[in-house]
């Protein structure tokens, strides 16, 4: 088809349609996020259904129609909503290791990420058209596969040729004040750690053993520093506790409920794009339906997670990535555990990638990035907020050099929260509520130590960038497109806040996903059998016996992964969790395109 670039369009699916129905957790996200993006559907009340499998069709323009369908798992692996999901994924496991035991989380954080990922095939497919290249006309993608990617860098950690750096054992945040306040504690610097805590009082002896676990609870899930930091900041008021973390360069943050975040929020999308100059595209490389993106480049210089997830997933779709390290490269290639000699988290975010070491404080290598622009689709990073206008590396910078450029910024808050903490998983999570929504009623508010919104936030990157390519295919123009941790927090909590909005308690009752105990481990039923399913004493029979003696009573319920390395051999997972060249476990693709 001729590529359609002569629609002026406003947002990239302007003047398309779309029609929807399957499972309201997954298809309510696909829905609003297509919404948001500019599509119309007649539908009023899309993605309401009870259909096991979901169905998208967009459409309109000179666009062929494109499909998906979304599933929360292959046939007969006993996968069949969230709840089970989260179990045999080992999203359960991970969640639950600041406790010492699986949990669940009170979210649909499987299945916000699969609506997610539904929309990202839906855009590439779009894309491939509108570039000329061969596109698919189906796309497909699970719950299940949705689970796998959100617990990659743990998987991998798992099959690794060298123990964790950090001991896994229960404990972690948040802290509580002598006047009732919890909160969540930030710093990357020790020296910083170490002056907050000298500053309460707390015994030199717990400062130092307890940096190395709050150091590495990203990757490890828990924290199990010292009890006397918890004591410590117990004996003080929080004006006291403010006061340290002024002194100090940490930062604190109270732990926000549900019902002051829904005050204050305003529906926002969870990114946002604005037209730079106009500009014409590179000349694109023939596509395939399995490599809808080839021909695109993307220069990534992404720290943690954020930033490379969302490049590693455009990888996946065909595009050629380069990432842009420091000089020597990036330290975090060296981070524990490692498989033959590289970290295996960093493989997990980063295997397939290119690598480009540049200088980015120096004038020739700034001058260097910008020329490696100057041939690239997408330039995508996740710097510190106000460091790429100080390098004169802005959106503007760029515009000159490419102006079909797609300048990509995946951030903490977006600019949107002026009183805002540091801009990272753990403290977004206290700021938004998101340790309240994690937590069933009668528990006591505390963000998950997994990184939710990190993953979450690179996959709204993924999405910004694709809506954003789309953008500058029927525009002619380049395009900023900008997302955020906070809007991972937000795409995440909106039944909440929606609730909360309306005078209602936005928590889910009390026990809501709490796995049940066998004699060799923990089966999850689902959510719509828990209530029956509890009546059941299984402490004494083998996980085997527990889920056999539940079917018969007609109650769906599956195991639940506590050894991420067993998923390797796990029949419900059969063939799909395969190595890499460096021997690190990679889970697959989240979509297949056909």
């Amino acid at each position: 088809m001729a590529s359609p670039v002569t629609t002026q369009a406003v947002r990239p699916l302007d003047t398309l349609r779309f029609d929807i129905a399957g499972p309201p957790q997954i298809m309510t996200v696909v829905s609003e996020h297509l919404r948001l993006l500019g599509a119309r559907t007649a539908d009023a009340a899309p993605g309401v259904g009870t259909e096991p499998a979901g169905r998208t069709v967009l459409s309109g323009e000179d666009f062929e129609p494109v499909q998906a369908r979304t599933t929360w798992a292959c046939p007969g692996t006993g996968i069949h909503d969230e709840a089970t999901v989260q179990a045999a994924t080992g999203i359960m496991a991970v969640h639950g290791r600041r406790d010492g035991y699986p949990r669940g989380l009170a979210v649909d954080y499987a299945s916000a990420a699969t609506g997610v990922l539904t929309v990202q095939g839906l855009l590439a497919g779009l894309l491939a058209q509108a570039r000329g290249g061969a596109a698919p006309a189906e796309v497909t993608t699970s719950a299940q596969r949705a689970g796998l990617l959100t617990v990659s860098q743990y998987l991998a950690a798992s099959g690794a040729d060298e123990g964790e750096a950090a001991e896994l054992a229960p404990g972690g945040p948040p802290f509580v004040s002598s006047d009732g306040f919890l909160f969540e504690l930030e710093t990357l610097d020790p020296g910083a750690w170490a002056a907050f805590w000298r500053a309460l009082g707390a015994p030199p002896e717990a400062i130092r053993a307890g940096w190395r676990p709050f150091q590495f609870r990203y990757a490890t899930a828990c924290a199990p520093f010292p009890q006397a930091l918890h004591t410590t900041t117990r004996e003080h008021p929080w004006r006291r506790i403010l006061q340290a973390a002024s002194l100090s360069g940490a930062e604190v943050c109270v732990l926000r409920a549900l019902a002051e975040r829904a005050v204050e929020y305003d529906g926002s999308a969870p990114w946002s794009m604005n037209l730079l100059g106009p500009g014409r595209p590179h000349p694109a490389s023939a596509s395939s339906p399995e490599r809808p993106l080839a021909g695109v480049t993307v220069l990534e210089a992404g720290r943690r997670i954020q930033a490379p997830l969302a490049a590693h997933l455009l990888g996946l779709l065909g595009a050629d990535v380069i990432r842009v390290e420091p000089p020597g490269g990036d330290p975090l290639r060296g981070m524990p555990p490692a498989c033959s000699g590289v970290s295996a988290r960093w493989l997990a975010l980063n295997r397939g990638k290119q690598a480009a070491e540049v200088d980015i404080k120096s004038p020739a290598g700034r001058r260097r990035l910008r020329e490696m622009a100057a041939e690239a689709d997408v330039f995508l990073h996740n710097w510190a907020p106000g460091k790429a206008a100080e390098l004169g590396l802005d959106a503007e910078d760029f515009t000159s050099v490419n102006p079909a450029l797609v300048y990509a910024y995946t951030s903490g808050w977006a600019g949107r929260l002026p009183d805002a903490p540091m801009g990272t998983d753990f403290m977004v999570q206290a700021r938004t509520g998101v340790g309240e929504a994690v937590r069933p009623e009668g528990e006591t508010p505390t963000p998950s130590l997994m990184t939710l919104l990190d993953v979450l936030g690179g996959l709204l990157g993924t999405e910004a960038v694709l809506a954003g390519l789309l953008l500058r295919e029927r525009t002619g123009h380049g395009v900023r497109v900008d997302s955020s941790l906070l809007g991972a927090a937000d795409t995440l909590t909106a039944p909440f806040l929606s609730r909360a909005a309306r005078g209602e308690n936005p928590r889910r009752p009390a026990g809501f996903r709490r796995p049940l105990p066998t004699a060799d481990g923990w089966i999850a039923p689902s959510d719509t059998c828990a209530a029956a399913a509890a009546a059941y004493d299984l402490r004494d029979l083998p996980t085997r016996d527990a889920l056999r003696q539940l079917r018969a009573h007609g109650l769906t319920a599956t195991r639940v992964t506590t050894d991420l390395a067993e998923l390797h051999e796990d029949p419900r997972f059969a063939g799909s969790i395969s190595r890499d060249t460096h021997g690190a476990p990679a889970v697959p693709d989240p979509w297949s395109f056909t």
